[in-house]
C-alpha cells in the first residue's frame, strides 16, 4: 500500500517521509491511512482501546454522520471495514437488510457497529441503543454476532457494550 508522502523506513513498522513540508491535512491524511492498515484483513482485535482509537480516527473529522461496519471472522479477527451509510448533521438512515447483505456477502461470524457524532458529543442516543437492539436481533437471525456499537466523536469513543446497553 503506498502513503500520502510516506515511503517505508528500513526497519518494518518505521517510516521515512518523502517531502520536508508537511501539513496539518498531510498528517490526519497519513493517520487515516495507517489506521485503515491496522484494520485490515486478517489482523486480530487485542484490545477494545485500540479498535476505538482506530475507529476515532477513521470517523471523527466528518462532518455528517457515517455508519460504518467492521466485520470479524470466528476467531475475532479482521475481513473487513466499511463505511456503509452517510447521514446528514445528526442522524443517518440505517437499513438492517444492508447489513445483514454485508455480512452474509464476506461470510463473517461477528460484526462491530460504529458511527459518528459530528456534534463532539460521544454519548449515544435513545435512538442508536434502539437500532442497535434491531441489529443484533436481525443478526442474530443469520448467525451474525454483533459484539459492540461504539460512537466516536472528537471528544473520544463511547462503547455500548461497556455501557451494558446492549
Amino acid at each position: 500500500m503506498r502513503y500520502h508522502k510516506l515511503k517505508a523506513g528500513s526497519e518494518p513498522g518505521t517510516y521515512v517521509m518523502e517531502s520536508t513540508l508537511v501539513t496539518e491535512e498531510d498528517i490526519l491524511t497519513m493517520a487515516k491511512q495507517l489506521s485503515r492498515r491496522r484494520l485490515n484483513k486478517g489482523r486480530a482485535l487485542t484490545s477494545p482501546g485500540d479498535v476505538k482509537e482506530h475507529l476515532r480516527t477513521l470517523l471523527q473529522d466528518y462532518a455528517h454522520e457515517i455508519f460504518a461496519v467492521l466485520l470479524l471472522d470466528t476467531q475475532h479477527k479482521i475481513i473487513g471495514f466499511h463505511e456503509m451509510f452517510r447521514g446528514t448533521i445528526d442522524s443517518t438512515s440505517v437499513y438492517p437488510r444492508e447489513v445483514a447483505k454485508l455480512a452474509l456477502e464476506h461470510n463473517a461470524a461477528a460484526i462491530i457497529l460504529t458511527h459518528n457524532h459530528p456534534s463532539g458529543e460521544p454519548k449515544p442516543s435513545q435512538a442508536d441503543i434502539k437500532l442497535t437492539k434491531v441489529l443484533i436481533e436481525s443478526l442474530a437471525l443469520i448467525g451474525v454476532r454483533v459484539l459492540d456499537h461504539i460512537v466516536v466523536s472528537s471528544q473520544g469513543c463511547t462503547s455500548l457494550a461497556e455501557r451494558g446497553e446492549m
